[in-house]
């Protein structure tokens, strides 16, 4: 799966101020705060807008729904599939969706044009974007000089092949970039391209696989690209003040559908293929389980959904130097007051 319309410097001292007293807190805050999700009383709405049709990223989200728990948490989620994959950041922000599940780079460059938009937990942790090729005609992210490479045509995707040209040593001009849109496999499949950028490598790569078609998959932040959180869990920040214990809810219950998953990935399976049944079981369930250690964080230590604001600054940065924002993205791009054991 790609985004679909679907990271040198320092931060200056105040805003690296305000980071460390925010890592003060929360560090505080782990394992202190016992969260009780059961509610009485007539279940409160949250429309959930999606950032793609559902998939095996979605797994915990569907879960939540398929096992109860946001019933328990007293919530009556409704989710959407957006006609335009651009409009679930919008939609939040203009108060026409209550959460949306989007990227990181795409929040970091909605909030650089001005929306007022947070992310509220990491759905995936890790970076799904990869580099694939068929054929053994990229093995290494070195292989991609002089080579011919399809992308989404997405401004950052060229950005990153800018960027591990130059971490492995050869001129980012020597790789010909072409705009496939979505048709990555087709694209491979037909030799129209040596590989891919853009591709997720626990969905196309998965299938790729499973068709005997012995994929090379490189990720991207093995390549030289700064580590992301691939999908994040948005809210609008006005209603991250006015609805914040809803909001700490929905993501609480969320977290205990990504525990149901890793105990029992049939669970993710089952609720996936009941809200779309075009869906194949048999490789809904190899993605999700080739997708759960991305579910979680890498440290046990932090709960599910933990966002590093490390990592966030980093790509903010990176995304700074590439001329993809303008000014380096705030720490309020981000929170993890949200996340189960947080908060006070």
């Amino acid at each position: 799966m790609i985004p679909r319309l679907r990271s040198g410097r320092r931060w200056p001292a105040a805003v690296a101020v305000v980071l460390a007293a925010l890592a003060a807190l929360a560090l505080s805050a782990c394992g202190a705060k016992k969260d009780t999700l059961t509610t009485r009383g007539t279940p409160q709405r949250i429309d959930l807008v999606l950032d793609y049709l559902p998939n095996a990223d979605h797994a915990a989200i569907y879960a939540a729904q398929a096992t109860g728990a946001f019933r328990a948490a007293g919530l009556d989620v409704r989710i959407r599939v957006p006609s335009d994959p651009a409009a679930p950041l919008k939609l939040v922000a203009a108060g026409r969706a209550d959460l949306a599940i989007s990227y990181e780079p795409e929040l970091l460059l909605a909030r650089d044009k001005g929306l007022r938009v947070a992310s509220i937990g990491a759905l995936v942790q890790k970076p799904l974007t990869s580099i694939i090729s068929l054929g053994g005609k990229v093995r290494t992210a070195a292989d991609l000089e002089g080579k011919t490479v399809g992308t989404a045509g997405i401004p950052y995707q060229s950005a990153y092949l800018k960027t591990i040209a130059r971490a492995h040593g050869f001129d980012p001009a020597s790789i010909k970039e072409v705009n496939v849109g979505f048709n990555l496999v087709p694209a491979m499949l037909s030799k129209k391209v040596d590989a891919t950028l853009g591709a997720f490598w626990n969905v196309e790569g998965v299938q790729l696989r499973r068709q005997n078609k012995h994929p090379t998959i490189i990720h991207t932040e093995q390549a030289g690209v700064p580590t992301y959180e691939e999908l994040v869990i948005v809210a609008g920040q006005d209603e991250l003040r006015t609805r914040g214990d809803v909001m700490r809810r929905f993501v609480q219950a969320v977290a205990r559908g990504a525990k149901a998953v890793r105990k029992d990935p049939q669970v993710g399976v089952d609720a996936l293929v009941k809200a779309d049944k075009s869906l194949d079981p048999a490789l809904t369930l190899a993605s999700i389980k080739a997708t759960l250690p991305a579910f979680f964080p890498a440290d046990a230590a932090f709960p599910w959904g933990y966002q590093n604001a490390d990592e966030w600054k980093a790509y903010g940065q990176w995304m700074l130097d590439n001329g993809l924002v303008k000014r380096l993205p705030t720490p309020t791009s981000l929170t993890n007051e949200f996340l189960p054991g947080r908060g006070i």
